[in-house]
């Protein structure tokens, strides 16, 4: 390709457009042969009575923050959407949505990134649409996704699953994604480096249910809103009480100690590889060694219980012996973290 930027002719369906495709989007996404290029793919050999389908839309600033960008994100959370519902992922859509003016290295960097994503959880990026926007009406590159994942197993994994006494688990570190994109954002220069935690879920989700399957109740990514809102959202869902310990959560000394700068609580800030386990008690020991034993699990730590059938409220037993109730934000505490 002769230009270094991208020019509204690259989404006019021409020989511009035809260029940026051959040569640049799907041989880095896909790679899928000319003659196979069709508006729609066709998948064959799924052997399922159930599939999980899920959409997403990214529109991170900056496009690309420490550890990450864009489009490793968009492939890992559309993976992680499906693996909450105990479905193995399987195949995704890509849609572009590009401004007059990006540059070329960056979006060549950002496709790479997403083939290899995929390629690492084991998923084939299928088909997509890419469009251009004039200068000043997008912000560089917004990203929207699709899913499709199938089950191998009979278990329903939802938020309505959790049950008195049930454990909750979390697979590591909370709040290390929106702080990263924050620190990118801002140019805030920390003592300790916070990189997201962007990664994809899809093998620790199989390796726990293949093993302890029904003791598994509810499963969970908190990304936007954080581990404070989604533990919200499962309580209402399910009709129970959950009870938090505040000196279990663990939370980098890095990000804590920006949180506390900025006035921030990582309770409600975005992680994007991090999943919410809600385990039967009598395994949750079991499930916890589990997790520990996989590289994206071995800050994994047992933060809490279901304590009664209630309404949904959610409390937090703080490091001092007091209770905080736990509620929603009104607002967006950090806008554009995914």
């Amino acid at each position: 390709m002769s230009n270094d930027i991208i020019l509204l002719g690259h989404g006019s369906g021409g020989k511009l457009s035809h260029q940026l495709l051959d040569e640049l989007i799907i041989p880095t996404l896909s790679r899928v042969a000319q003659r196979d290029q069709n508006d729609s793919a066709v998948l064959e050999g799924i052997e399922s009575n159930r599939l999980a389908f899920t959409t997403d839309s990214y529109v991170v600033d900056p496009i690309f923050f420490s550890g990450g960008n864009i489009g490793d994100l968009a492939i890992n959370g559309t993976i992680n959407d499906l693996a909450m519902s105990g479905a193995c992922p399987l195949a995704i859509s890509v849609g572009l949505i590009l401004e007059e003016g990006l540059l070329l290295d960056d979006l060549r960097r950002i496709l790479e990134s997403m083939r290899q994503a995929a390629e690492a959880a084991g998923v084939v990026i299928v088909t997509g649409d890419t469009k251009v926007v004039p200068r000043g009406k997008g912000d560089k590159v917004f990203i929207n996704t699709s899913g499709i994942g199938v089950f191998d197993h009979g278990l329903r994994i939802g938020g309505s699953g959790a049950r008195p006494g049930d454990k909750v688990l979390i697979n590591g570190t909370i709040g290390d994604h929106g702080m990263a994109v924050l620190a990118s954002r801002e140019g805030l220069e920390l003592e300790s480096d916070i990189a997201t935690d962007s990664v994809a879920l899809n093998g620790m989700v199989s390796d726990l249910l293949n093993q302890f399957g029904e003791a598994i109740h509810v499963l969970r990514d908190p990304t936007r809103g954080g581990v404070a809102t989604t533990l919200k959202e499962i309580a209402l869902q399910s009709g129970v009480d959950i009870c938090l310990q505040e000196k279990e959560l663990p939370v980098k000394e890095a990000v804590a100690g920006a949180c506390a700068i900025l006035g921030l609580d990582p309770m409600f800030v975005a992680n994007e590889g991090k999943l919410l386990v809600f385990v039967d008690p009598h395994r949750a020991d079991d499930v916890l060694a589990a997790m520990r034993r996989r590289p994206e699990g071995e800050r994994a730590a047992l933060i809490g219980e279901v304590e009664a059938t209630s309404t949904g409220r959610v409390m937090m037993r703080t490091a001092i012996g007091g209770l905080r109730a736990i509620e929603m934000l009104t607002g967006e505490q950090l806008p554009r973290i995914c």
